[in-house]
């Protein structure tokens, strides 16, 4: 039923349909960024597709395997037909530049903290966004965590706990990096602030 839906955006959009494959019953279809907007409603609209609900809203980080580097990835079902699909579009160069995308708030309101998420562990910029800020680190953090080229050592700046009831302490010296992966070189026995 959803090979349907990549029949119909095939016809309707032509070019801007960079390719299409259907996988394990994940039927998806890549998408010119430009037109990223115009799809959505699209799918939300037309009524033989009918992609009532906004599903989730993700990025890819594929850094030296291709350009554009970044992917974002789109989830959506239908209701009414019982059919689901998966859109991604290619955006931004090597170096992290040209990371944005239209926003889909206007036409999903769900979209909304997904799209925040993605921005704050990847940095994709969600142009007409109403909110975009980080809703998962703190406002002071510098770069974006789910990036392949974000170091795992990396020390942040050091901010002053705030002060919010029913606060649980901060993370004890072997916590925050489990699997062995602890890069932080601290003296034995003592505690840092």
């Amino acid at each position: 039923m959803s090979k349907r839906v990549l029949e119909i955006l095939k016809s309707r959009f032509g070019a801007d349909i960079y390719e299409t494959h259907s996988q394990f019953g994940d039927d998806t279809a890549v998408v010119n960024p430009e037109k990223w907007l115009e799809i959505a409603k699209f799918l939300r609209d037309d009524p033989q597709c009918a992609m009532n609900m906004f599903v989730d809203l993700t990025a890819v980080d594929w850094l030296g395997r291709q350009t554009p580097r970044f992917e974002v990835v789109l989830h959506l079902h239908s209701f009414e037909r019982n059919h689901r699909i998966r859109l991604k579009a290619r955006i931004g160069d090597d170096d992290a530049n040209g990371v944005e995308i239209d926003s889909l708030v206007s036409v999903w309101i769900g979209a909304n903290w997904f799209e925040r998420e993605c921005f704050d562990m990847f940095g994709v910029h969600f142009k007409g966004h109403p909110d975009l800020r980080r809703i998962l680190m703190y406002p002071e953090f510098v770069g974006y965590p789910l990036r392949k080229d974000y170091p795992a050592d990396k020390i942040q700046p050091l901010v002053e706990l705030r002060n919010v009831p029913d606060k649980l302490p901060p993370f004890g010296l072997d916590e925050g990096m489990p699997f062995g992966r602890q890069t932080h070189d601290y003296p034995r026995g003592e505690e840092t602030n």
